[in-house]
């Protein structure tokens, strides 16, 4: 579908640098930014689920904590910073 936009010389000029930049057409760069904003999955990459961990360890192991160890860990955080005030 077709639409007119009327943007300022200072955002079109922006925008095609913008596009340029990464290599797409004014066009694929529009219907990016405007699926991103609306929160739809067409051409917008930014949205791919990722897996973790993002940067593999060399060895594997598991961390069993709680939210009371979570918590604990914070209590003890807060008591360090006022007794160091």
């Amino acid at each position: 579908m077709r639409t007119t936009v009327d943007l300022s010389p200072e955002l079109m000029r922006a925008m095609k640098s913008e596009a340029a930049a990464r290599g797409e057409t004014v066009k694929e760069f529009l219907t990016r930014a405007v699926s991103h904003e609306l929160g739809t999955a067409e051409g917008d990459r930014s949205r791919k689920r990722v897996k973790l961990p993002l940067v593999p360890a060399a060895t594997t192991r598991k961390v069993d904590i709680t939210n009371d160890d979570i918590e604990a860990i914070f209590a003890a955080e807060d008591a360090e910073k006022y007794r160091a005030q």
